[in-house]
């Protein structure tokens, strides 16, 4: 059975990707994570704010005594290779590339405006097959506007695809008030693909001990509605690959974004719940769905039931939400589309 699929241009052996996550920070991981069946890997984060301090301290340190006497050499601070979270980066993305037949993919997390760019020709340089522009942006500034907030994120994307030649993929939130509006925009900027959506890792209080907490919880398949709605609207109406992520935990899960539109499927929460292995069980799942149906291959079932292939397209639109509450008797039923 065929399974491959087209992501940013690459041509991958199936859908399934292993997203951002502290797994795809180890060398070990990685070359498990693809004999698990993984077809593309995106590496753990790095963050914007630590290349511009890194790059700030060593200022700070080279330029140390640099006045006292043109051969007072030994102010400077001695030199070490791959002794910055960077250099580390940058090796383990030649690593990987080595080690690996499978796309490796950069994470770049970034939230300011300038400053940083280079580092994503680096990553270029290193042997990125590709970079996912991670962007969180929480825009707490009460002045700023919806559009401002919109130009921030069109500024970055230009300014990255300038920088690099490699594809490039936009992983956002779905906090537009427009998303859709935005993809396009987005795709007019250079973005080679959306990846649908960030899950923006929000702090919880303690009312016992009056704190902000910061703790990570893993996705559900409930959390997918989302993506999912927002996949189903974008199918075969914006250019940029779609990736999706998010509430991945079983193969239903895959096939119903599959079926949504998306040309890839993300995963971190079940591979860290359940294994690096739980990926043989989600492509099984694949394959038995496939060949249940007599497909052979993915361009059947993908995009099926996205919008513009819907039999009734109002069901991602208003018409769906009211017929859900007229519908709902309290038990947990809703009425039926004749």
């Amino acid at each position: 059975m065929d399974l491959s699929t087209n992501y940013m241009g690459m041509t991958l052996r199936n859908p399934l990707v292993a997203s951002s996550s502290p797994l795809t920070g180890q060398m070990g991981n990685l070359r498990a994570l693809e004999d698990a069946g993984a077809a593309a890997v995106v590496l753990p984060s790095m963050f914007a704010e630590q290349i511009e301090a890194e790059d700030e301290r060593h200022a700070q340190l080279t330029q140390a005594g640099a006045l006292s006497s043109p051969e007072a050499t030994s102010y400077f601070p001695a030199q070490h290779a791959n002794s910055s979270a960077a250099d580390h980066y940058l090796a383990l993305i030649e690593s990987a590339r080595a080690a690996l037949h499978i796309p490796v993919i950069a994470s770049l997390n970034a939230a300011g405006m300038d400053g940083w760019t280079g580092f994503a020709a680096q990553m270029q340089q290193a042997g990125a097959s590709a970079i996912e522009l991670n962007i969180h942006f929480v825009p707490t500034d009460l002045q700023s506007s919806g559009a401002e907030v919109e130009f921030r994120y069109l500024h970055i994307v230009r300014m990255i695809k300038q920088s690099v030649q490699i594809p490039v993929a936009v992983k956002t939130g779905p906090h537009f008030s427009a998303p859709g509006h935005m993809a396009r925009q987005l795709a007019e900027a250079g973005a080679d693909g959306l990846v649908l959506y960030n899950r923006f890792y929000q702090p919880d209080i303690d009312p016992v001990r009056l704190q902000i907490v910061h703790d990570l919880a893993l996705s559900r398949s409930a959390d997918m509605r989302l993506p999912l709605l927002w996949l189903a609207v974008l199918h075969g109406r914006v250019a940029p690959s779609l990736a999706a992520s998010t509430g991945v935990q079983q193969a239903d899960d895959v096939v119903k974004y599959l079926l949504a539109g998306a040309d890839v499927v993300m995963t971190t929460s079940a591979l860290l719940t359940h294994g690096i292995d739980h990926l043989r069980t989600l492509l099984a799942g694949l394959t038995d769905w496939l060949g249940q149906r007599d497909m052979s291959h993915l361009r059947p079932m993908r995009g099926l039931l996205a919008q513009r292939n819907a039999r009734h397209p109002e069901d991602y639109e208003r018409a769906n939400y009211i017929q859900i509450l007229q519908g709902y008797g309290g038990s947990g039923a809703t009425i039926a589309r004749p």
